[in-house]
């Protein structure tokens, strides 16, 4: 089954957090994980933000070990469609345009994509 971890499942997972045990599972098995260039762009802001430049690199280091998609024009176009019809932004608009493109599970913790077809869903609690 080919997945598309969400920026939030990745943190989850690098931190330990109260989730990290669902997203296990995945991210054990980095070279089975597609992982769209946004979600690259969002975890190297957001490590540089909490930690720093050179972890932030070990961790898109880590990415590199998936199948890294970058975007396309019909991921670009069908984000546009999807943003539109589900009220999503920009980034995930894209990561869920790209799970569906590569017919993946999107798995996440965002509740943006609860109900959605191909999502896996894991409520945060509280």
């Amino acid at each position: 089954m080919a997945v598309v971890i969400d920026t939030c499942g990745w943190i989850e997972w690098l931190t330990d957090g109260r989730l990290a045990e669902n997203y296990a599972p995945y991210l054990n098995k980095l070279d089975e994980v597609i992982v769209p260039t946004s979600i690259q762009y969002e975890l190297y802001k957001w490590v540089c933000r909490e930690e720093n430049e050179s972890m932030a690199l070990e961790v898109i280091g880590m990415t590199e070990q998936g199948i890294v998609e970058p975007l396309t024009t019909s991921t670009a176009l069908l984000a546009a469609d999807l943003s539109t019809q589900h009220q999503l932004s920009f980034a995930d608009a894209i990561i869920y345009a790209t799970a569906t493109n590569l017919q993946a599970v999107l798995v996440t913790s965002d509740n943006h994509f609860e109900g959605l077809q191909a999502v896996k869903y894991f409520k945060k609690s509280g």
